[in-house]
């Protein structure tokens, strides 16, 4: 490998959420929104593709802009590009299926290699040349079988109140079968999946539809992936038809950790918003693709990935949301790490993240930031929890921390997040970045590594070094 894998994968000023991750040849591409650093709506900028090798997730290749939102006919307002999908067609060239805020249709791209220049291609009509806007067509996902051309989408808001849905009836996921053309109507849309409205009696309530489907076939089944009522989960349903037959299956990643190891909403060890990814195949291994939350808003999303397993009866177990990722085993106890890259941050009552605006006033909680093209952990007050894993911790004699703060504190060290201490890092006031180290011994089973603080004031954290 080029070097470690590790979340996000793609470097920290890249913020690609609603992760599409296709194979096509020899490379793995990343298809997704595109959200602005620091931004303050969603899905800012054009879409841009990302690609890495198949035997080295850790090598990611910028490969451009893709598509431009000027470049749509009917998006005169330069509005967001909302969560895409991309598909190899029947005759070799490369879909891009994407919707435009608020317009209430599906739009379609096509260009013949997966990362290049996408042209405009229309809009998908029924065969009469009506456009097709039922079941609030967002999220597109697509998949070409020898069964045929399905198209899911869908979008049912149930915890947010956005006016032109109010009087509408919110379905849940559809689906629709395309003509080769990859445009055309062929049969439906149908329900699949219920929204929130018509999930009660059924194997999805509790679970149900929100947004954000991903479609693949896997050992002869569909499974549908998708965000659920609770928006930072992501959830699987399986049937042995792509346009019927859908039943629930599990949740497979929250992107706060609830419902792994039985962890409950109210002790999320993140701040949470929405979700979306996909699964993909990989050399054999499968991983699940979703995104994290920065900032105070909802607005600014980094792309992470899981590895994930299947039970015999094909049953997809919740993975925990990890700092090692893609990485085919645990981080190295002997390196610098920005301090971001971590997988846990709560200070035991992580709220959900605002979509109102830039800031909210409301919240006090740790959370990551960026200024001035530094990227690091703020408002770490009294029992802030920062959490890593997975790292070769054995390796690891010295933890030094990059930090700045306000107040007289510590750090406790812990291999556990409910564990004893291992370790204290003292830290002084300084307003500017400073160092502090600790000697550790830890053994061969310490695979996760906890930083609770201690202490006054308000602290900032930038980078931890791991040293022999």
């Amino acid at each position: 490998m080029k070097t470690q894998c590790h979340n996000p994968y793609l470097p920290l000023f890249e913020h690609i959420p609603d992760g599409e991750p296709r194979v096509f040849g020899d490379r793995l591409y990343i298809f997704g929104s595109h959200d602005l650093e620091n931004g303050n709506e969603f899905c800012e900028l054009d879409y841009v593709a990302w690609s890495a090798p198949v035997n080295d997730l850790s090598d990611w290749r910028y490969e451009g802009v893709i598509y431009r939102k000027d470049q749509d006919p009917f998006n005169k307002d330069l509005l967001p590009l909302y969560a895409p999908d991309v598909v190899r067609g029947r005759d070799g060239r490369y879909y891009l299926f994407y919707c435009v805020r608020f317009q209430d249709s599906i739009n379609v791209a096509v260009c013949d290699t997966p990362a290049g220049a996408y042209e405009y291609y229309g809009r998908i009509q029924y065969r009469d040349g009506t456009v097709m806007t039922d079941n609030q067509p967002y999220d597109p996902s697509v998949i070409c079988c020898e069964e045929g051309n399905f198209l899911y989408f869908g979008f049912a808001p149930c915890m947010i109140h956005i006016p032109r849905y109010q009087n509408q009836d919110l379905k849940g996921c559809s689906v629709l079968m395309l003509e080769d053309d990859m445009l055309t109507v062929k049969e439906g849309p149908n329900v699949v999946l219920p929204s929130l409205k018509y999930g009660a009696g059924t194997d999805f309530e509790g679970n149900e539809y929100f947004e954000g489907p991903s479609i693949r076939k896997i050992n002869d089944r569909f499974y549908l992936i998708y965000s659920s009522v609770h928006t930072h989960q992501l959830c699987y349903a399986i049937s042995e038809h792509p346009m019927e037959g859908f039943t629930f299956g599990g949740v497979i990643v929250s992107n706060g950790d609830v419902g792994y190891h039985g962890i409950e909403e109210q002790d999320k060890l993140m701040s949470v918003g929405n979700n979306h990814g996909g699964l993909v195949c990989v050399e054999n291994d499968w991983y699940i693709f979703y995104h994290r939350h920065t900032s105070l808003t909802q607005y600014n999303r980094q792309g992470c990935a899981e590895r994930i397993i299947f039970e015999e009866d094909g049953r997809i177990p919740q993975v925990t949301i990890t700092t090692s990722g893609m990485n085919p085993k645990p981080l190295s106890g002997i390196a610098s790490y920005p301090a971001v890259y971590c997988c846990n941050l709560t200070n035991g009552h992580m709220g959900a993240l605002s979509s109102l605006g830039r800031t909210n006033a409301e919240v006090d909680f740790p959370y990551m930031t960026s200024v001035d093209g530094q990227r690091f952990i703020t408002n770490i007050k009294q029992d802030t929890l920062i959490g890593y894993k997975y790292i070769q911790l054995k390796e690891t004699g010295h933890i030094c921390l990059v930090y700045r703060g306000t107040g007289e504190g510590n750090f406790e060290v812990r291999t556990k997040r409910d564990g004893e201490g291992k370790a204290i890092i003292r830290l002084t006031p300084s307003p500017f970045w400073t160092t502090a180290m600790v000697e550790t011994d830890f053994s061969d089973e310490d695979l996760e590594l906890y930083l609770v603080y201690r202490g006054e004031g308000s602290q900032e954290l930038l980078a931890l070094n791991l040293l022999a």
